[in-house]
């Protein structure tokens, strides 16, 4: 950090990485208490945690100079067994991760746990006291600490371990809390014990009568290797709580945990780019033109010869995050500079960006590599808005017949190719009938939920049983009715965020969502709309309209409303427009204003 000072005085969401700055250059406790006003209690225990980082690289200093005094090469005695175990002990109970560790001492996570189980460091288990010390406890909330001698439980159950989602955030949310519920309720209908890890106590996982035993523990390779270890385990379902446990499948696996489900190696060609894309043209299934490039020219030669718009993400950008649509290679220019620095440390991944296309959601479930179950819905949105933020139809009322052939033979040849066990997800794009492969994800997707209330067909309950080997039936009919649909809506919290930029794209903004259903499309969006909060209106409707394509797409509504009765407003181009169709309306005198004064500030 450039202005320590600046974040100590003013609070921010980094001010806890400004405080261990400013233990690093040298302020005591009194000069940040001074700074913060944080109780000296709070600053004690982060400077102990401090202490301790400096006496671990102390000990790797001393071995530097040992080695450099004999004559010998460093990196070949520097290694986590060189950690004292007392000090490893005592650095685990100040609440340093395997990987903090390796990072302090120049290990890597794996090293330093071999050498902790070595030495005989293990967590304990204990339960969480839910009556205040006032009768014994016996729920099964529990958590793992090394500042213990002893297990509170016995470990004879030997549970199914189901991973969830954490903490809700933009991109991770109550869907798969719900994925992570229905999994957790199937097996026990099955009569099979069930752990639960998830740390985050607002979630219906976590509630006290839903898993046999709940861990209110973080989801990193080292705590499900440790809690995986101590239950004897007899496996762990990944597949339910979205992108956080499918980020540690790969290393699960190499360290021999069972993983019901789609093999991680396969899990890792979905995620892997090269290999993913690699996998497509192997079996015929088309996808968009991209490559990975480090170098401004690079990218511009490759915008020009797949023509513009593109889709420029920075590769070393988490989250999909960043990522932004370019038309011009004046904007490239412009978005390089700012939000990347193109190298070969830093690349960048570069899409072609297809135009007017819709965005097709496939959920599947499949067995070995058979599909056993499919749900496809529809975006309203062109293809471009982000998936957690797109307006979702099941099932799909304007997908033309070839279309859906298509996307089921692709699905079908993906779920085959990568032997596909258990839930996954494709998202296609669609135009004249052509589709391409956006992504492909081997787990349950946030739209599992919504295609599952709209046919009342689980696909959870069908996916987990298929993981565990549990016969299914392939295709249950749904029975629906012709006249139903459902349709789920994103919801916003641009009103409580100030500055927050209100156009939806690539990148997801949603904080919520809501599902409703009805006779047609319009019906349950429209009730759909009304549960987010927003308010239809009864006599006055402004209009702002960008492009002419836009205009004439949106003219007939815009005529249906003024027949009904509505007052039309509309910004002067819109009016115009409007206008030379027709169509009665005003000029937004208060729009114009502000558009006269947004000139005359920029």
């Amino acid at each position: 950090m450039e202005d320590i000072n600046e974040e100590l005085v003013n609070p921010t969401d980094k001010r806890i990485f400004a405080i261990s700055t400013a233990f690093h250059r040298g302020y005591s406790v009194d000069k940040v208490w001074q700074m913060t006003n944080i109780d000296k209690w709070f600053l004690n225990k982060l400077y102990n945690v401090f202490k301790m980082e400096m006496r671990l690289s102390y000990v790797i200093f001393f071995i530097f100079i040992s080695v450099y005094l004999c004559g010998l090469s460093f990196y070949s005695k520097c290694n986590a067994s060189n950690v004292p175990t007392d000090l490893l002990r005592q650095a685990k109970q100040c609440g340093f991760s395997d990987r903090q560790l390796a990072m302090c001492i120049g290990s890597t996570e794996l090293a330093v746990r071999t050498h902790r189980l070595d030495a005989g460091i293990s967590p304990f288990v204990k339960q969480i006291d839910t009556v205040a010390a006032e009768f014994p406890a016996f729920t099964n909330y529990l958590y793992t600490t090394y500042n213990a001698v002893e297990h509170d439980i016995e470990f004879d159950d030997r549970g199914i371990i189901v991973l969830g989602s954490g903490v809700y955030r933009i991109g991770s949310s109550v869907e798969f809390d719900w994925c992570a519920v229905r999994a957790i309720r199937t097996l026990r209908d099955q009569g099979l014990p069930t752990v639960m890890v998830n740390y985050n106590p607002e979630t219906v996982s976590t509630d006290y009568d839903e898993a046999d035993r709940l861990y209110f523990e973080n989801i990193s390779l080292e705590t499900i290797l440790d809690i995986y270890d101590v239950e004897r385990s007899r496996g762990v379902i990944l597949s339910m709580g979205g992108q956080t446990p499918n980020n540690i499948a790969l290393p699960l696996f190499r360290q021999n945990v069972k993983i019901y489900g789609t093999s991680p190696e396969s899990i890792d060609t979905a995620e892997n780019r090269y290999k993913f894309s690699r996998l497509l043209d192997e079996i015929g299934v088309d996808q968009p033109l991209w490559k990975e490039l480090s170098s401004f020219e690079a990218a511009a030669d490759f915008c020009e010869k797949v023509g513009y718009p593109v889709l420029v993400r920075p590769s070393y950008v988490l989250s999909g995050a960043a990522m932004n649509v370019v038309s011009t290679s004046d904007d490239l220019a412009n978005y390089l500079t700012q939000a990347a620095d193109v190298s070969r440390d830093h690349p960048v991944v570069i899409s072609k960006y297809i135009e007017q296309a819709k965005e097709i959601e496939m959920d599947a479930i499949a067995r070995d590599g058979e599909m056993v179950m499919h749900y496809i819905s529809e975006h309203v949105e062109n293809a471009g808005v982000h998936s957690g933020d797109a307006t979702l139809i099941h099932p799909p009322q304007d997908l033309d017949p070839q279309t859906v052939k298509r996307i089921e033979e692709a699905t079908s040849k993906i779920g085959r190719a990568l032997n596909v066990t258990g839930p996954f997800n494709i998202q296609f794009i669609a135009k004249n009938n052509e589709i391409k492969v956006i992504e492909c994800n081997l787990r349950a997707a946030r739209s599992f939920p919504f295609v599952s209330k709209t046919t009342g067909i689980d696909a959870i309950e069908i996916a987990t049983k298929v993981m565990l080997s549990i016969p299914v039936e392939s295709y249950p009919d749904p029975a629906l009715p012709v006249d139903y649909v459902g349709v789920k809506v994103p919801q916003f919290s641009f009103s409580r965020l100030s500055g927050a930029d209100p156009v939806l794209g690539v990148e997801m903004a949603s904080t919520g969502e809501v599902a409703c259903f009805g006779h047609d499309k319009y019906e349950a969006y429209l009730k759909a709309l009304i549960s987010t909060g927003i308010v239809p209106p009864k006599k006055n409707i402004l209009f702002s309209v960008g492009s002419y394509r836009e205009k004439l797409e949106l003219l007939p509504s815009v005529q249906k409303l003024s027949a009904a009765g509505y007052n039309i407003f509309a910004t002067t181009g819109t009016a115009d427009f409007l206008a030379e169709h027709g169509v009665s309306c005003k000029v937004s005198s208060c729009i114009a204003v502000t558009r006269k004064v947004l000139k005359m500030a920029f």
